[in-house]
């Protein structure tokens, strides 16, 4: 999956199909210098079941925005503002990419 990040506005979008190169955009995972151990999503597989859960804060300036389950034909979605809990259960799917989005350290994968 690639997700980039439009200048100025900073939305973000996942790229369905490229059309023009956007790899200048494209925001990648796990390449900003902060705490893995608080922004790397973590998990609990349950049966048939995930349970994925990001350690970090959910203070009004300071959050997890989303988390993001890719399955190997779909993807899902969970968005969050200050004061939830970056918690989010799901089906469970061997070889899924976990992805959870912090406002101030970007994006963040982890394979399952």
């Amino acid at each position: 999956m690639k997700l980039i990040e439009c200048q100025g506005s900073h939305n973000i979008y996942k790229v369905m199909k490229e059309v023009v190169d956007v790899s200048e955009k494209e925001i990648v995972a796990n390449s900003v210098d902060a705490a893995i151990e608080k922004h790397v999503p973590q998990y609990e597989i349950d049966g048939d079941k995930i349970v994925v859960s990001v350690n970090h804060v959910m203070e009004e300036d300071h959050y997890i925005e989303w988390i993001m389950i890719e399955y190997n034909d779909s993807d899902m979605t969970k968005y969050f503002k200050s004061g939830d809990k970056a918690e989010v259960e799901a089906k469970y799917v061997a070889g899924m990419k976990l992805y959870a989005y912090c406002n101030k350290h970007g994006l963040w994968m982890k394979e399952v």
